[in-house]
């Protein structure tokens, strides 16, 4: 009896994550078509204030360890500033300030989720560097894949702690569902909205580590 119970969890949990992915999937395809458009315009004004290219490549960690290359417009000077960890507020263009309060630049990363890096809701995906300080509970950040939003983005304070919005992840991963997923889509513009002062004077936006404090490292290991 209890075994006939499990396999029927089991047979649910696995219908409800081949719909997430067909969910995934065609919410990307719809939104990169409706958004190319401005995508367009954006790229132009990228690469009308600053030289260099206008996507910006990134090796992030994905589900399980593997690691893949995030996509996203450039908001910074130049591609090395980017790359940096730590970045002045001089180092952001006009048009980069503008995309990332609105989050316009991680609109390519849809691509990343029709290639099946990413999904369209879960932790944000961090820089490889950041997995190798977490402890064995934090790791279970890594068991699914990571997403363009997340229930710890729609929740989390701009300057809350990393510890803390691990916690807000694994939250979210111990009680996935279909559900929670769009619960966690539509309370996003809502959170867009709410966060005002996310820039690169203020904070840093909740996919990026600009500092770690030592309590931050001493509670991750």
């Amino acid at each position: 009896m209890l075994c006939t119970l499990c396999n029927k969890m089991k047979s649910t949990i696995t219908v409800q994550q081949a719909l997430k992915r067909i969910l995934d999937f065609s919410i990307a395809a719809v939104l990169l078509v409706a958004f190319t458009p401005v995508l367009l315009l954006i790229a132009l004004a990228v690469r009308f204030e600053s030289e260099g290219p206008v996507i910006f490549r990134q090796q992030r960690m994905g589900k399980d360890g593997r690691v893949f290359t995030l996509i996203k417009l450039r908001s910074m000077k130049n591609s090395r500033i980017q790359e940096d960890i730590f970045h002045e507020p001089e180092d952001m263009t006009k048009v980069g300030r503008f995309i990332r309060r609105w989050r316009i630049d991680e609109i390519p990363q849809f691509i990343n989720v029709l290639k099946g890096d990413m999904s369209i809701v879960g932790p944000r995906p961090t820089l490889p560097y950041q997995t190798e300080r977490y402890d064995q509970e934090q790791k279970r950040r890594l068991s699914v894949k990571p997403g363009i939003t997340g229930w710890s983005q729609i929740h989390a304070d701009p300057l809350m702690g990393w510890p803390d919005r691990i916690s807000l992840d694994l939250w979210y991963i111990d009680r996935w569902s279909l559900w929670l997923d769009v619960k966690t889509m539509l309370l996003t513009p809502v959170a867009l909205l709410r966060i005002r002062n996310i820039n690169a004077e203020e904070a840093s936006p909740p996919d990026e580590i600009s500092r770690i404090s030592s309590e931050d490292e001493d509670a991750q290991g």
